[in-house]
C-alpha cells in the first residue's frame, strides 16, 4: 500500500514558486533537543536557508542511549540528506533478526531483509556514530547551538528554561526532546490522556564485539524465556575515531526489580544470564561494574496532534513505545524529513504544520498499534502469550507471503513512508 493513500487534502506537493527569494513558512526556527531527529531536522532546515538554533540541555551536545538499528525507512532519509555513506562507514550491516526460545532452542523469530520486495539491509549503529555525522553536517550547514539549556516549556514562539529564562522569539519551535519532554507531556495531558508506563524495561551496555564465533556479525540475535526474560546482542559498528567493533548487549528487566538486581550483584546476574545463553560468557567478561549497565525505561504514548500554533513535535516526544519493532530513531528521522518538506512546500505556517501532521498520521498510528500489540509477546508476565508466540506465530510466519510481510513490518515499510516512495 502506498503512503499517499492516507494523506488526502494536506498531501505535501512541490511548490511552483521555488525560484522566488521568499522562504516558505518560517525563517527563524528553534529546535529543542540534539538527538538524531532534532539534528537531522536542523540540517535540512538550515540547508533550505533558514536560521536554525538547536537548544540542548547538556553543556556539550552528546549522544545518549544504546546502539540501535537504522531501518530502510531511516536510511531513505539519510539518502536524501547525502549522509548515508558516512554513517555506513561506521556502522555494521544487518541482514537478519534471529531469536530462539529457552530451553527448547526452538526458532521463534527469523526475519531476513532479503525477503523485502526491494531488499535492503538495516544498519547496526552506535549512537555516537550517527550523532557525529549529523552534528558535523549541522555545523557545516550553519546551525547555531545553545547549550546548558534545559527546556521546561514552549509557547508563543519562545522556549522557557528551567530557571525561568526565556529564549528570543522564533517563527517556529520544534520539540525533539524525547519521550519525557515536558512540552510533549503538556500536550498529552492537556487533552486528558497520559503516557502509559510499561512494566518492563531493559538493562543495556556497550561492549567490545566478541572475538569468538558464537555470534553472527550481521544479525540481531535474541534468546527468550517465556516473555519475562529476553537477552539480545546487536552488532553496532564502531565509534568515530575508534577501530574496534562494538556490540549492544541487553537484558529485559522490570523497573520494580532494578533495586533487587543491584543488591544481588553482578556475579549472581551473570550466572543467571549464562544459564540461558552460555555463549555470552565472552561478553559478560567485559562487564565488571554494574554502572556499565544502564536501566532503560519505556512507555507508550501518541499525541492526538503533534502541532499547535508555532509549535511542532517530532520523534519520541510525539510518539513513544517499546523498542520491540526497532522503529524509534527511524520514526524520528521520518518526522524530521516530512516536517522539513512541509515547511518548504507551504508559505503559510499553519498549513505546513497541518500537512506534516496529516502526512505522518497513518503510518505512525499503524506502528504504534503494532508495537502495543506485539510487545506483550516478548515482555510480559504469564505463559499464554509466549506459548502463542512460540507455537502459533512461528508456524504462521512460514505461510506463503508471510516472510515478506514480516520483513516489511520490521523494516517500517508498511504504508511505505520513505521519501523515494513519493
Amino acid at each position: 500500500m502506498a503512503a499517499g493513500h492516507s494523506l488526502a487534502p494536506e498531501r505535501i506537493q512541490p511548490r511552483s514558486d521555488r525560484a522566488g527569494p521568499e522562504l516558505s513558512a518560517a525563517a527563524d526556527i528553534a529546535v529543542a533537543g540534539a538527538g538524531p531527529a532534532g539534528l537531522a531536522l536542523a540540517v535540512m532546515l538550515a540547508r533550505q536557508g533558514r536560521r536554525v538554533t538547536v537548544y540542548e540541555r547538556f553543556d556539550q551536545p552528546r549522544p545518549v542511549g544504546a546502539g540501535f538499528m537504522l531501518q530502510p525507512t531511516g536510511l531513505a532519509v539519510l539518502d536524501r540528506m547525502g549522509l548515508t555513506a558516512e554513517v555506513e562507514a561506521l556502522a555494521q550491516p544487518i541482514d537478519h533478526l534471529f531469536g530462539r526460545a529457552h530451553p527448547s532452542g526452538r526458532v521463534v523469530l527469523d526475519v531476513r531483509y532479503a525477503d523485502l520486495a526491494t531488499p535492503r539491509n538495516a544498519l547496526g549503529v552506535h549512537r555516537a556514530a550517527l550523532f557525529h555525522v549529523l552534528q558535523k553536517a549541522a555545523v557545516k550547514a550553519g546551525v547555531a547551538f545553545e547549550t546548558g539549556w534545559p527546556v521546561r516549556a514552549a509557547s508563543h514562539g519562545r522556549l522557557k528554561r528551567a530557571d525561568g529564562l526565556l529564549s528570543p522569539a522564533y517563527d517556529l519551535i520544534v520539540d525533539a526532546m524525547g519521550a519525557r519532554s515536558p512540552v510533549g507531556h503538556r500536550m498529552l495531558t492537556g487533552v486528558g490522556r497520559r503516557r502509559h508506563e510499561l512494566a518492563y524495561g531493559a538493562l543495556w551496555a556497550t561492549t567490545p564485539w566478541p572475538a569468538d564465533s558464537h555470534f553472527d556479525p550481521r544479525a540481531l540475535q535474541q534468546v527468550y524465556r517465556k516473555a519475562d526474560t529476553m537477552i539480545g546482542v546487536l552488532p553496532v559498528g564502531r565509534r568515530p575515531r575508534d577501530k574496534a567493533s562494538l556490540a549492544t548487549f541487553f537484558w529485559s528487566l522490570k523497573h520494580a526489580d532494578y533495586p533487587r538486581w543491584r543488591e544481588a550483584g553482578l556475579d549472581a546476574w551473570k550466572e543467571q544470564v549464562l544459564s540461558f545463553w552460555p555463549e555470552t560468557a565472552s561478553i559478560l567478561d567485559t562487564i565488571t561494574d554494574p554502572d556499565q549497565l544502564t536501566m532503560a525505561r519505556y512507555g507508550h504514548h501518541t499525541l492526538r496532534s503533534p502541532v499547535e500554533a508555532k509549535l511542532a513535535v517530532i520523534g519520541d516526544a510525539a510518539h513513544s513505545t517499546s523498542p520491540q519493532l526497532g522503529q524509534g530513531v527511524n520514526m524520528g528521522l521520518l518526522d524530521a524529513f516530512v516536517l522539513a518538506e512541509a515547511l518548504d512546500a507551504h508559505v503559510d505556517l499553519d498549513r505546513a504544520l497541518r500537512a506534516y501532521a496529516a502526512e505522518r498520521r497513518w503510518h505512525l498510528r499503524l506502528y504504534q498499534a503494532l508495537s502495543l500489540v506485539f510487545t506483550p509477546f516478548y515482555q510480559a508476565d504469564g505463559r499464554l502469550l509466549p506459548f502463542v508466540r512460540d507455537h502459533v506465530l512461528g508456524r504462521v510466519s512460514r505461510l506463503p507471503g508471510a516472510a515478506r510481510l514480516l520483513a516489511a513490518t520490521v523494516s517500517g515499510l508498511l504504508l511505505d513512508p520513505r521519501p523515494n516512495a513519493r
